[in-house]
């Protein structure tokens, strides 16, 4: 109990800290087409994809509703519920279709619940602190969706004037042509349909590079009427997709200015991948970086992740993709400049690969690591050094080490300071803390409390990690300098 007490001083004198101490660092300016207002409750969030049909025996709305009060604890920000309505038929892939072969924009999938399970799972999820964004599907229907039936004349056609695929490999589903107004118009509709009917607060939105931005600029336009939203990418100018020719992919999609709050970080899940498998250094993440802030100010944010529903069906698990370098990289992930994302399953550490058109139960195995992850994201929910897209925080890349199996830095804001190091490599590493501020701090996991500054070293284990967070100076009446 007096554990949990000083766990909640700490966390509250860190909130207060960072938000009540004058400013001393100097604030990135940011250009003015960046004009995305992020909510406010998005500024310190994580968040968390929900696979409703693999994540219980049931796969519905209402047995998912059971775990709200875990990932409440485990410091979930944003819930990311993937596809809701019904899945297509015709020419459906596996038993079960795919879930972003949508047959019906303004309808519930049966299979997970109805309308009113669902507007019960986003009540239940707002009354605990979190937030639901729902994943759209906007650039595609099924073959025999509501709106192929009614309105074939807002689909691209082949040579022959027959629907086709978006990308050859879809056969699944039909492309749709936003050249057409009433395409567009219909579609914002849909949108603000799943607001005002179950009050979500924003969308995930597939393939949003395929989808001209004007629609998705007009599309947030409008739902800010109604709410503030939180609009999530799946998209990143600094990655093409496997799935498009070089030669076809926009670099220039703008997709950040005035519509979306949030990308993926596709190419640093890529180079992460490179780094913990021992093909590329660990400096190659300082280049990476420095790229991501040529092309953005520090107030956009990038979504960083080592899974997702993609990269765990077709690319395989973070256990056969990183090995013993998963929980380092997850550490990763949770601390550099971004929004970290936790995919069902991970505090499972689940090892196989979902099946994706077919029925595929997750195994929980008693949640091994719910207490990584929940020391990751409340620390991201708690330290004002972690927040998103902050102008004003500062990351400074330790020069830790002359091995480039390890990777250190500090992040800080006015007082508050997370100091974090990894190491990759099969051998114990010390890291040298050469321009470390000096204070007081506590490793987030083992929780031990240390002095240490600029002349101190930490010892990181072999595929290992080190996480601290300053602490306030009593000596000091709270002060953390």
């Amino acid at each position: 109990m007096l554990h949990r007490l000083a766990s909640a001083l700490l966390f509250a004198s860190l909130i207060v800290l960072g938000a009540c101490q004058p400013t001393t660092q100097h604030c990135a300016d940011i250009p003015p087409q960046f004009q995305v207002k992020h909510p406010s409750w998005a500024q310190n969030a994580s968040i968390y994809e929900v696979n409703v049909r693999q994540y219980t025996p049931e796969g519905t709305f209402r047995a998912f509703e059971a775990h709200l009060p875990r990932l409440q604890k485990m410091g979930v920000g944003i819930l990311w519920l993937m596809p809701v309505n019904p899945v297509g038929q015709e020419k459906r892939k596996g038993t079960l279709g795919s879930q972003y072969s949508v047959q019906d924009y303004r309808a519930v999938n049966p299979e997970l619940g109805t309308l009113d399970d669902l507007r019960h799972l986003v009540q239940e999820a707002h009354r605990r602190g979190m937030h639901v964004i729902l994943d759209w599907v906007a650039n595609h229907t099924s073959w025999d969706s509501k709106l192929s039936r009614e309105h074939p004349e807002w689909f691209t056609k082949d040579k022959a004037g027959h629907f086709r695929p978006p990308v050859p490999d879809w056969q699944d589903v039909i492309d749709l042509d936003y050249s057409k107004p009433e395409l567009q118009q219909y579609m914002i509709g849909s949108l603000q349909y799943w607001v005002r009917e179950a009050d979500v607060d924003g969308f995930r939105c597939d393939v949003a590079g395929l989808v001209p931005t004007a629609f998705w600029n007009k599309a947030r336009q409008e739902l800010e009427k109604t709410k503030p939203v939180f609009m999530l990418a799946e998209w990143d100018e600094l990655y093409p997709p496997t799935f498009l020719k070089r030669s076809e992919f926009d670099a220039n999609t703008r997709l950040l200015e005035r519509a979306f709050d949030m990308t993926y970080a596709l190419r640093l899940h890529g180079l992460l991948d490179s780094v913990a498998q021992g093909k590329q250094p660990t400096n190659a993440i300082d280049k990476y970086l420095a790229a991501e802030r040529k092309l953005y100010p520090p107030s956009v944010y990038l979504m960083t992740f080592t899974t997702s529903h993609d990269i765990n069906s077709w690319d395989g698990s973070e256990y056969e993709r990183l090995k013993t370098n998963a929980l380092p990289m997850a550490v990763l992930t949770a601390t550099l400049p971004g929004m970290p994302m936790v995919y069902s399953g991970q505090e499972a550490a689940m090892k196989k690969r979902l099946r994706f058109f077919d029925k595929d139960t997750i195994d929980w195995n008693g949640y091994p690591l719910q207490d990584f992850y929940t020391r990751l994201l409340t620390l991201k929910k708690r330290n004002p050094a972690l927040l998103n897209g902050d102008p004003c925080s500062e990351f400074v890349r330790l020069p830790a080490s002359s091995s480039p199996e390890v990777y250190a830095f500090v992040r800080r804001k006015e007082l508050a300071a997370v100091l974090v190091a990894v190491n990759l490599g099969n051998q114990p590493h010390e890291v040298a803390l050469r321009t470390l501020g000096p204070g007081t701090y506590r490793e987030v996991f083992s929780e031990q409390v240390n002095r240490m500054g600029s002349g101190s070293k930490v010892l990181v284990p072999a595929h290992g990690y080190r996480v601290y967070e300053r602490l306030p100076d009593p000596k000091k009446q709270g002060l953390f300098w």
